[in-house]
């Protein structure tokens, strides 16, 4: 997957509404992220809204969260899905085969201790997404994700490219970049109005302020 080399890169998460998605684009997002798990309030069926997905200028990561492998085989051959997101408890052996689908995959740990990111290395991508730690949840909740654990999985991981993701808003995302500096910073609730609800001024803001960092 290519990324920016310069800056780090922005994606906006949970799109449901064509009309976000564009204005996300507008704003100058590198990355949308579209949820494929029903039991979120950011769901979208992909397949059915593939006519406009299919249409926007940037790439388009499709979410998972524990899909069967029928489900996921069935997502990674959308030809306008350009990676692949696994955001639930998938183990090294099912990112393998998962990765084996085709697509770029990116693979989300939700860490509130270094050990949690321990085996991060195994899970076939060098594209690891760091979240805040909720029981019971598989991100989107707007908690704060540790920014000094970040630091230092990104210290201790040099090969590995991390993409940040917990509670970033404009306001802070700036600061996030500044103490971990990863390749990606990965926003949802951040900039939305109401849930699922994404909010064109907070996105530009948002963007803007990365870029800045």
């Amino acid at each position: 997957m290519i990324l920016p080399t310069s800056r780090t890169a922005v994606k906006v998460c949970g799109i449901t509404r064509e009309a976000d998605a564009i204005a996300a684009v507008e704003a100058g997002v590198d990355f949308l992220g579209f949820n494929t798990w029903s039991g979120t309030k950011r769901f979208i069926d992909i397949e059915q809204n593939g006519a406009w997905i299919a249409k926007l200028r940037v790439p388009r990561i499709a979410l998972l969260i524990n899909a069967s492998r029928e489900f996921a085989a069935r997502i990674a051959a959308l030809p306008f899905i350009d990676a692949l997101q696994l955001h639930g408890d998938e183990d090294a052996e099912e990112c393998a085969r998962i990765a084996a689908l085709g697509k770029p995959i990116i693979k989300a740990v939700r860490a509130n201790d270094p050990a949690v990111a321990g085996g991060a290395a195994g899970f076939s991508t060098n594209d690891i997404l760091l979240d805040a730690h909720v029981p019971g949840e598989f991100g989107g909740t707007g908690a704060r994700v540790d920014l000094q654990l970040a630091r230092r999985f990104r210290e201790e991981n040099p090969t590995l490219r991390v993409w940040l993701a917990g509670g970033l808003k404009p306001e802070n995302v700036a600061n996030a970049i500044t103490v971990v500096r990863p390749a990606v910073v990965d926003v949802a609730s951040g900039v939305e109005t109401a849930p699922a609800i994404k909010n064109a001024q907070m996105m530009r803001d948002f963007i803007a302020a990365a870029r800045s960092a």
